[in-house]
């Protein structure tokens, strides 16, 4: 795909910036317990909280396409962190500028853009996963009072204790199925919005993901998003953008893990030369480049599509199911190029390791991707 003058000029940016203020302290802020809050008001100030988001609102203004690619760089520097930003762009922020109100966007969009705010997507369960469906969270109308008091879990939720804004997606009439769910948009400061712990991973450690218990938590009818009872619709709504998402962030991961193994397969001697210069070094390199630049493609050609406002579900699924266990295997080749040294943590390839793991299980797991891809066929 060849990219316009604006999308190169975005991706550079993007590229610039994860090279310089992320990827270097990403090792030390995961010993540290994670990345500072200042990172973010600063991917702000370069658009990356906001990239689709109206200029009017705070945001850069980008199309799609310029999005993917800068959330390619920075999982590059630090997917955990792309993992944030991934939320804060889509669905968060898109379904704010779509369905919100004009108050709702004056109180929170241009924030949210801005990286002054972080905002979370409430929507999965401990019972529930990719059956969106089949949540129990509810919101009941007070006996006495106004607007709408939500009890219920969340689990496996992004920035789940950072986020001053929570998109809560819950039941408001259980007999109406599908079309008895609703958006609500609550500040996280609010009493009933309870941490209940932050979980120990295996990668994404510079996020917190955390499991919430909503307990009597007052929304308003302002804070209501979109039309009662369209919730399902809203969060849902951008599950093909948050798929392309995520394959950009396996590509990046990869990309990041196959340059380390390069470096190191030009600087490591055995048998009198670098191990590049090995035929089974150099096919095994081969190979793991043709598989980044194939997942890169299959992502933006998903990205172009939903930009253009086509259907990208079939396009969208394949790319995440693709790059996302393409990932694992070229970061397990970065580190069998490194030998005994990639497992260690004095080298990036272990992180890239642990943080490609995952993408594989959110937004939709393989299993799932294949169960869309052949409904599509």
């Amino acid at each position: 795909m060849l990219l316009t003058e604006e999308q190169r000029a975005i991706r550079d940016a993007a590229r610039a910036f994860a090279a310089t203020e992320i990827a270097p302290h990403a090792a030390a802020w995961e010993r540290d317990g994670g990345a500072p809050r200042e990172l973010y008001r600063r991917m702000g100030e370069v658009g990356l909280m906001g990239v689709c988001v109206p200029p009017e609102h705070g945001g850069a203004g980008a199309d799609f396409v310029s999005y993917v690619l800068a959330m390619e760089e920075v999982a590059a520097a630090d997917c955990g962190i792309a993992n944030v930003m991934a939320a804060q762009n889509s669905p968060v922020a898109a379904a704010l500028a779509k369905h919100g109100t004009a108050a709702q966007k004056e109180a929170w969009l241009a924030k949210l853009a801005r990286g002054e705010l972080i905002g979370a997507i409430l929507l999965t369960e401990p019972h529930t996963g990719s059956d969106a469906a089949a949540i129990r969270t509810r919101a009941r109308r007070p006996a006495q009072g106004e607007g709408w008091t939500i009890d219920g879990s969340k689990s496996f939720i992004t920035a789940g204790s950072t986020a001053d804004l929570a998109m809560i997606v819950a039941v408001t009439d259980p007999s109406a199925g599908k079309r008895g769910i609703t958006c609500f948009l609550c500040p996280t400061d609010r009493a009933g919005y309870r941490v209940v712990r932050k979980e120990s991973k295996l990668g994404h450690r510079n996020n917190d993901t955390c499991q919430i218990a909503l307990d009597g938590l007052e929304a308003g009818h302002d804070e209501v998003l979109g039309k009662i009872g369209s919730g399902l619709g809203i969060a849902l709504g951008h599950l093909s953008a948050g798929r392309i998402g995520v394959a950009a962030q396996a590509v990046g991961t990869a990309r990041a893990a196959l340059e380390a193994a390069r470096d190191y397969a030009r600087e490591r001697e055995a048998f009198g030369k670098p191990i590049i210069e090995h035929q089974a070094i150099a096919f095994r390199l081969a190979e793991m480049a043709t598989e980044v630049e194939v997942a890169r493609q299959m992502y933006l050609h998903a990205a172009a599509l939903e930009a253009a406002g086509e259907s990208s579900i079939r396009e969208a699924s394949m790319a995440k199911l693709f790059a996302s266990e393409m990932s694992e295997r070229v970061c397990s080749g970065a580190i069998q190029i490194h030998g005994g040294y990639g497992y260690l943590g004095d080298f990036p390839v272990e992180k890239y390791y642990r943080d490609a793991r995952v993408l594989q299980i959110y937004e939709g797991t393989s299993e799932v991707q294949k169960i869309v891809i052949g409904r599509m066929l």
